[in-house]
């Protein structure tokens, strides 16, 4: 089997034992803060920041959705980074932004976060907070799901099929998973060009 073959099938068998009813609940507690007129924070590091960007054009124009992509302001994350460290840049931006009970988090991550083990420490430091003020939490990881698993209101565990595709299959999912979201009759209000 060639690698592209394997690699397909691993997705293939991983799609198909992903728990659709969390993706379900997912789309009731955006259509929950969206009828209450809470904003769509979306967060991740690496291909999930990436990620983030992406899925905040698509909630906004396709549902209608106040959001936003904190890494996207590079001048404010890298003022952040140099004054006061990494693990404040998300925290401390979502309190700018006034970031309340109404609003949500969504994160793309494939670990979790972490903090025992400093992993994903940005991510963490904004689950607590977003823990204290009651705001939703939904989100897409693998592995155990770390701190976003443990707090999360709805977090789609991606399975690990075979450990060497952990990243690449994960982060692939969490495409497919907000592009789902965006295309929910709950959620969808224009409909896209093609």
């Amino acid at each position: 089997m060639t690698f592209s073959a394997s690699f397909f099938a691993k997705s293939i068998e991983t799609i198909q034992t992903i728990n659709y009813d969390i993706v379900e609940k997912m789309a009731d507690v955006l259509s929950s803060v969206r009828a209450n007129n809470g904003r769509l924070f979306i967060i991740g590091s690496g291909g999930g920041a990436g990620h983030a960007s992406h899925a905040v054009c698509d909630f906004r124009k396709l549902c209608n959705f106040e959001s936003y992509a904190p890494y996207d302001n590079v001048s404010e994350l890298t003022a952040r980074v140099n004054d006061d460290g990494w693990e404040s840049t998300i925290l401390e931006w979502l309190k700018v932004s006034k970031y309340n009970s109404n609003d949500c988090v969504f994160v793309f991550s494939v670990g979790g976060g972490n903090e025992e083990e400093a992993v994903s420490t940005n991510i963490v430091q904004v689950l607590k907070y977003t823990k204290e003020i009651g705001a939703s939490i939904i989100g897409v990881a693998s592995k155990d799901g770390g701190f976003l698993k443990k707090t999360g209101d709805a977090v789609l565990i991606v399975p690990t099929i075979d450990s060497s595709y952990i990243t690449p299959i994960t982060e692939g999912i969490q495409s497919l998973v907000w592009h789902l979201l965006v295309s929910h009759p709950k959620l969808l209000i224009n409909s896209p060009v093609w």
